[in-house]
């Protein structure tokens, strides 16, 4: 089995991105064969200044490592340092029906909260599937919202497929269940888009500030409350044992506390959990040229592989460079 994922240098990483993506990425890596990408190409879409983004891809590396991804059992590297992915796009792109982008609700979604619709966003899905169609992924851990995009993927493969002859391989969709459980300080979903996220390696102090500073309802403290349809409880669950949990729950039916009590439980387990990362985080930052060598290693391996798809791809639509006549 070959797992593929990629994740976007936007900003620094997030309780979503991790309970949302990165967590099952250290998981899989034990599973099969396990590349992932920081997709710096994808960032360009929102990301316009060149330090910022390559300081981002940095920060991404480090951040992935010190969580424990294991880059002797996973390849990792910068999306940008596989060409070929690129060159497949365009292939992909000449044969994409503008209606099937046209339709991803992801690109529909962003345009609708102010972003500007720009080529590359609406394109988006055709670089994923290039992605993913590269290293002849067999499955895609996702959340619910990017399921749409491996459907997109099957099609541009299926496509392709039909018209050339059986070349590319069709991916299937792992969804992330937790993907959707993890708030924001703001009871939405956790993101980068709504300024509402509690960053895995913030300062601690800042953190407990932010945590505190958690948007609630205006209920009386003595009146029960619903824990499964209150994002802090949601929030503590991330963290908490069942039976710590069971526990928390018991006191939000019988009412007679404060919100107060379970932020500073959320403050006190997250930074619990986050601690050991915390610290790896600073022992590989100190030695940024080993960053980088982990990332030339897993760009070359995950060349190796994208260069034997893309050759295929190339021999079965008419690319390939016919050779000499004797």
């Amino acid at each position: 089995m070959r797992v593929l994922s990629g994740i976007q240098p936007t900003g620094r990483f997030h309780w979503g991105n991790y309970f949302g993506a990165i967590r099952q990425y250290i998981a899989l890596q034990h599973e099969g064969d396990a590349l992932y990408f920081i997709a710096n190409l994808h960032a360009l879409t929102t990301v316009r200044d060149a330090a910022q983004l390559q300081q981002n891809g940095l920060d991404a590396a480090i951040d992935l490592l010190a969580l424990g991804l294991d880059p002797n059992r996973a390849t990792l590297f910068l999306q940008s340092d596989v060409p070929e992915v690129s060159e497949l796009c365009w292939i992909l792109m000449s044969g994409a029906s503008f209606g099937l982008l046209e339709r991803c609700h992801a690109y529909k979604d962003k345009v609708a909260r102010g972003v500007k619709p720009g080529v590359g966003l609406f394109t988006y899905p055709v670089l994923m599937a290039a992605d993913i169609l590269a290293y002849d992924s067999n499955v895609v851990p996702v959340g619910e919202d990017q399921v749409q995009h491996i459907e997109v993927t099957r099609d541009l493969a299926s496509s392709f497929n039909h018209q050339y002859g059986e070349t590319l391989l069709l991916p299937t969709a792992r969804l992330v269940s937790d993907a959707a459980r993890v708030p924001g300080t703001d009871g939405q979903k956790m993101s980068k888009s709504y300024r509402n996220t509690l960053d895995i390696f913030a300062d601690a102090k800042v953190q407990r500030k932010e945590i505190m500073g958690i948007q609630t309802d205006s209920r009386p403290m003595e009146q029960p409350k619903d824990p499964d349809t209150d994002h802090l409880f949601q929030l503590y669950s991330l963290f908490a044992s069942n039976s710590d949990r069971d526990a928390m729950a018991a006191r939000y039916w019988a009412g007679g506390f404060g919100y107060g009590d379970i932020k500073k439980s959320i403050a006190d387990l997250s930074g619990d959990y986050f601690a050991e990362a915390r610290a790896h985080r600073n022992e590989i930052a100190a030695a940024p040229q080993k960053v980088h060598e982990i990332l030339q290693d897993g760009a070359s391996r995950a060349r190796a592989k994208a260069s034997e798809v893309l050759l295929r791809v190339k021999n079965a639509c008419g690319l390939r460079t016919l050779s000499p006549k004797s």
